[in-house]
C-alpha cells in the first residue's frame, strides 16, 4: 500500500491530474479547503437548507475529527498508536476503519496492509529495507479489551484509505442535510445524485503526466485513483509499496464503489496484483468495479 512521511499519497495523485473534475454547470455554492494534507472541494448543484458558513464549519468540523484520529503529521490517535504500542479508548471511526482495512488486507491475500510504514520510512530515508521486514504484519495488530494494541516497533499508515473514509464521512454528514446534489472531493471523490444540468458528475481520470484515460459520469458513487510512480523514495522505489517485496504491475489505477474508502483501498492494493487476483478480490466487494487498470 502507500504510506508516506511528508508528502501525501492522494495530494500527488490529484496535482497528477488523475481524479479532476471538468467544467460543469455553476454549482450553487462550493466550498475549498484541505483534508489529510490534499485539496479539497465541494461542489453543492441545489440551494442549501442552511447557511452555507454553518454548514461548511460542520464539513471542516469532520474532517479535523478524521485527521485527529488518522493523521501522521499531528497528535492523533494513530500517532499516539504509533509512539507507545497502545491506544486506550480507541475512537468509533478508529475500530471502523480497523475493521474496514481487515476485509480488505484478507481480500487481497495480504497486499494490503497498514502496517507497512516501517518498511516505507526506510526506503524514504534510504535505509536498508531488510531491517524492518519483521516489524510488518498486519497479525502484529490487535484489537483487545484495554484497547487497540501494536507489536513492539511496529507502525501504522491508514493513508491508503483515509481520504477516502473522509469523503465518505463528509458525503453522509451532506446527506443527513438534505443534500442529494453534490460532489465531494476529499483527495478521493464521492458524488451524492446528479449535478444542476440533470447529469452525472463527469470526473477525468488521467495517468501521473495529466493525460486524460477516461471520463466517467458519477451518480451516487465514489472514485479513487492510484499512480505509483506519481513519487518515488529516495532509492527511486515507487511510493506504494507491498508487504512482501510486491512490486507495482500498473501505472494507473481507478476504482469506484459506493464506498470511497473501499475504493481507495482497493485502488491502492490493486496497484500491486495481477488481473486474475483483482477478480478475486473484486468477488468481496460487489458494488466495486475497475474503471481504468492501465
Amino acid at each position: 500500500m502507500a504510506p508516506h512521511l511528508v508528502t501525501r499519497r492522494r495530494m500527488f495523485s490529484i496535482l497528477a491530474g488523475c481524479t479532476a473534475v471538468p467544467a460543469v454547470a455553476a454549482p450553487v455554492q462550493s466550498w475549498q479547503g484541505k483534508a489529510m494534507g490534499a485539496d479539497a472541494q465541494i461542489l453543492l448543484a441545489q440551494q442549501p437548507k442552511t447557511a452555507g458558513y454553518a454548514l461548511f464549519k460542520k464539513v471542516e468540523h469532520i474532517i479535523a475529527q478524521v485527521e485527529q484520529s488518522f493523521s501522521l503529521h499531528v497528535d492523533s490517535e494513530l500517532a499516539r498508536l504509533n509512539a507507545t504500542g497502545l491506544l486506550r479508548h480507541p475512537s468509533q471511526a478508529m475500530i471502523n476503519l480497523i475493521a474496514l482495512s481487515a476485509r480488505v488486507h484478507d481480500a487481497t491475500n495480504g497486499v494490503f496492509d497498514p502496517t507497512i510504514q516501517p518498511l516505507w520510512l526506510a526506503l524514504a530515508k534510504g535505509q536498508n529495507p531488510n531491517a524492518v521486514r519483521d516489524r510488518i504484519g498486519w497479525c502484529r495488530l490487535s484489537v483487545e479489551e484495554v484497547g487497540v494494541r501494536l507489536a513492539r516497533e511496529s507502525k501504522l499508515t491508514f493513508n491508503g484509505i483515509a481520504q477516502g473514509f473522509c469523503a465518505d464521512q463528509v458525503a453522509a454528514l451532506l446527506r443527513g442535510e438534505g443534500f442529494d446534489k453534490v460532489l465531494v472531493n476529499m483527495g478521493e471523490i464521492s458524488a451524492l445524485g446528479q449535478n444542476s444540468d440533470a447529469s452525472g458528475w463527469p470526473v477525468s481520470i488521467a495517468d501521473r503526466d495529466g493525460h486524460t484515460l477516461r471520463t466517467i459520469p458519477l451518480v451516487n458513487r465514489a472514485l479513487a485513483t492510484s499512480s505509483p510512480f506519481s513519487l518515488r523514495l529516495a532509492g527511486g522505489e515507487p511510493h506504494i509499496l507491498g508487504p512482501h517485496g510486491e512490486m507495482p504491475r500498473w501505472q494507473t489505477v481507478s476504482v469506484s464503489d459506493t464506498s470511497a474508502a473501499v475504493a481507495d483501498a482497493l485502488s491502492t492494493a490493486f496497484c500491486l496484483m495481477d488481473r486474475p487476483a483483482i477478480d478475486q478480490a473484486l468477488l468481496h466487494f460487489p458494488d466495486a468495479r475497475i474503471e481504468v487498470l492501465a
